[in-house]
């Protein structure tokens, strides 16, 4: 998807799925929106529009760093505690 005007839910949903691999559905994005925890967005009127930098940003903040073992992945996590 090569784009730089923002996306609309659907499209960011299936953004997210695509580039980086992450199912988030739409009405998922939606509770975001009003509960926090997902992607920073507009709204343009009542239609809410998600950047591709802010998504991309999102992603990224949901990755853990990489590593070659589960329990080195376990040893990563309990020094970011």
């Amino acid at each position: 998807m090569a784009t730089n005007r923002p996306l609309r839910r659907t499209e960011a949903s299936a953004y997210l799925l695509e580039t980086h691999g992450i199912e988030r559905k739409p009405s998922t994005l939606a509770k975001f929106a009003v509960v926090g925890g997902g992607p920073r967005f507009r709204r343009a009127g009542r239609i809410p529009l998600y950047a591709i930098a802010d998504l991309d940003a999102w992603a990224e903040s949901l990755l853990t760093p990489s590593a070659a073992t589960t329990t080195e992945h376990d040893c990563l996590r309990r020094t970011a505690e």
